[in-house]
């Protein structure tokens, strides 16, 4: 196997599932359960897309983590968000006031009366809120997590023919279980992100610029921040660092190693201001994180680092993107947290990653590094 490889296109025509048996024209409420993350609820958005085409008359409501409500806040398909605290909910000081929440959270959530509830999460929290909904039809995965499949009327086998099977896919799967019949070429309904004027004065961006993305979920997916420094001083144009508020120190460290090359604004935008910063960007370079996803599904080539995990499950969805990675023979492992040796991202050099990235960069349109 090549070291380095492409991400193959994953946009894939399959047959239709078995449907549910209800009469569509009846279906007036859906219910979707996705609270998080940033990638999989962008996952999510060919899912909403084939719904709204196969229920056209029906109101979609969807279940969203607190800061990430902000992508689908005024979505055209979308009537109602139910924004959860999630993460408060998980502090034992705030036990009283969560329960209280939850209490009224699902009586509303009842008196809405729902036709369908869909749970596209997979977790005893969602199943937990896909149950209290009250609603008769409750779909999810066969292979949902922590006895989140006891919650649901029906189910369906997300992994029937191979666990290699990309996030988006699995979604579509559920909804052609329901009916739907999506397009071959799959799109992401985004609306076009813009930074209002006085974002633009403080960020002060390059006219080309590359953006990239040092910061992931966990630590065994980060490629050293050095290195990200040593890559960026030797591209053409400048890059711009984008990470959380929690990770600035990863884009300070970035930018210190550029030679002048990349400049952080780690912690300085918002959800929808990065989505502007990185819309108008030339590529990005990235980490397995939620970043990547938002580029993909705005089409913004990625060349995308992977070390523990699966690209065949979580790389970039689509065409024009690359995935760059060792060959080594614990990969995917899987691993959140750090191995011992770390040899799927510390073996990768500067060096090697320049080189596939000025190799791929005349296919892709880019102006020839």
């Amino acid at each position: 196997m090549k070291a380095f490889q492409e991400h193959p296109r994953v946009v894939r025509k399959q047959a239709p599932g078995r449907a549910v048996p209800f009469d569509a024209a009846a279906i007036r409420k859906i219910l979707v359960v996705k609270p998080s993350a940033l990638g999989d609820v962008i996952h999510s958005l060919p899912f909403l897309k084939a719904m709204h085409g196969r229920f056209p008359q029906a109101q979609i409501h969807w279940v969203i983590a607190r800061g990430l409500h902000t992508l689908l806040e005024k979505h055209s398909m979308i009537h109602r968000l139910w924004i959860m605290d999630k993460d408060a909910w998980k502090k034992p000081k705030n036990l009283r006031r969560t329960l209280t929440t939850l209490r009224e959270l699902f009586k509303a959530l009842r008196s809405e009366r729902f036709d369908l509830v869909v749970d596209l999460q997979g977790l005893l929290r969602s199943g937990i809120i896909s149950l209290a909904a009250g609603c008769p039809v409750r779909v999810g995965f066969q292979e949902g997590r922590e006895g989140s499949h006891l919650f649901y009327t029906h189910r369906v086998r997300g992994f029937a023919d191979s666990s290699d099977i990309h996030a988006v896919d699995r979604y579509l799967k559920v909804a052609r279980f329901l009916g739907c019949d999506p397009e071959p070429e799959v799109e992401f309904p985004l609306p076009p992100f813009m930074l209002p004027a006085e974002k633009k004065e403080e960020l002060q961006l390059p006219q080309k610029y590359i953006v990239i993305a040092p910061a992931a979920g966990g630590g065994a997916k980060k490629w050293p921040p050095q290195r990200f420094g040593q890559l960026a001083a030797r591209l053409p144009c400048p890059s711009v660092v984008v990470a959380g508020p929690s990770d600035e120190h990863i884009g300070r460290e970035v930018a210190a190693c550029s030679q002048g090359s990349a400049m952080s604004i780690a912690g300085k935008t918002n959800l929808l201001e990065l989505a502007a910063v990185i819309q108008g960007a030339e590529f990005m370079i990235c980490n397995d994180t939620g970043p990547m996803h938002l580029a993909a599904a705005m089409k913004v080539p990625v060349f995308a680092l992977f070390g523990p995990t699966n690209p065949l499950r979580t790389g970039p969805y689509g065409s024009g993107h690359t995935v760059i990675r060792k060959d080594v023979s614990c990969s995917p492992c899987y691993r959140r947290s750090a191995c011992s040796t770390l040899e799927c991202m510390e073996n990768l050099t500067a060096d090697e990653v320049y080189g596939i990235i000025t190799e791929k960069s005349d296919p892709l349109g880019i102006q020839s590094l």
